[in-house]
C-alpha cells in the first residue's frame, strides 16, 4: 500500500490477485492461493471487507480465474470476463452479478469487437459497463446486452470510470502509451493527457482515489506506478519495474 508518500505491506495474506477491484466498502478478486495455504486453487470469486486481512469465497472455488473483473464503486456490482464454461456460466463471456456472486447473468455484448483487455463498470450506475479491446473503446448503457463503439482503431488496455460518473479514462498504445479520458456526452472528443514516457510499455491499471477525487494513480505492465494530484497534468513516480521508490 502506498500512503502519505510511503510504501507498506498490506495485511493478509500473499495470494495471487488477479482482477483485484474495490469498492466502497469492499474489495473483490480472483487468482490463486500462496503455497501451501491449503486454499482451492483458482479461488473463483472472493471478497474482502477488512482491507485484505481476511477473505470470504463467493462461489466457484476450484473452478474460474477471472483475469478481467471489475466493480461498480457504490453498487459492488461485478462484471467479469469468463474464458471457460463452469457451473455457473455455461459458456464464456461477460457476465455479471448484483448479489456477490449468488446470481450471474451473462451480457450479449453486441457490438463489441475484438479482443477484450479490460473491463470497468459506472460508479452508481451497474448498468453502464466499458470494455478496452484490440479494436477500441466501448460502452454499454444496458448491462452489456449492447455495446457502442467511443475511440477505435487503437489498441486499449484499461478504462476506469471518474467516480462522479461524468467521464472514463483509458489508455492506449499505439507506437507509445498514451492516456487520455472522454466525458460520457454524445459527439464528445477524447482529450489526450501527458504521462511520463514507458518506452515500450503501456498504462495496465488506473485508479482514482476516492478521498482526495484529484488523485489518480496509475500502473504499467512492467510495474512502474505513477501518482499524480492534479487530475493527471503532472505525475510522480513512486515504483520502477516492481521496485518501490521513497
Amino acid at each position: 500500500m502506498f500512503s502519505e508518500g510511503r510504501w507498506s505491506r498490506a495485511a493478509g495474506p500473499a495470494h495471487d490477485y488477479m482482477g483485484f477491484s474495490a469498492t466502497r466498502d469492499a474489495l473483490y478478486s480472483s487468482g490463486h492461493p500462496a503455497p501451501r495455504s491449503g486454499l482451492p486453487n483458482p479461488f473463483g470469486l472472493i471478497k474482502s471487507k477488512d482491507g485484505g486481512k481476511t477473505w470470504q469465497k463467493l462461489g466457484l472455488e476450484g473452478e474460474s480465474d477471472f483475469h478481467s473483473l471489475a466493480t461498480s464503486h457504490r453498487t459492488n456490482t461485478v462484471y467479469v470476463f469468463n474464458p471457460h464454461p463452469n457451473s455457473r456460466m455455461k459458456q464464456s463471456g461477460i457476465y455479471y452479478t448484483r448479489n456477490d456472486g449468488l446470481q450471474w447473468k451473462r451480457a450479449a455484448a453486441r457490438g463489441l469487437s475484438g479482443e477484450l483487455n479490460s473491463l470497468a463498470v459506472h460508479p452508481t450506475d451497474s448498468g453502464v459497463v466499458a470494455a478496452g479491446t484490440e479494436q477500441g473503446l466501448y460502452l454499454s448503457r444496458d448491462a452489456g446486452e449492447n455495446f457502442e463503439q467511443l475511440v477505435g482503431e487503437m489498441r486499449v488496455f484499461a478504462e476506469a470510470f471518474d467516480l462522479d460518473g461524468q467521464q472514463l479514462w483509458f489508455s492506449t498504445y499505439a507506437g507509445k502509451a498514451e492516456l487520455a479520458r472522454i466525458a460520457l456526452k454524445p459527439g464528445t472528443a477524447p482529450e489526450a493527457l501527458s504521462i511520463p514516457a514507458v518506452g515500450e510499455d503501456a498504462v495496465a491499471y488506473i485508479a482514482q482515489n476516492p478521498v482526495q477525487p484529484d488523485e489518480f494513480a496509475i500502473a504499467t505492465f512492467k510495474r512502474s506506478v505513477f501518482v499524480s494530484e492534479d487530475r493527471g497534468r503532472s505525475w510522480t513516480q513512486i515504483a520502477r519495474d516492481g521496485a518501490t521508490l521513497p
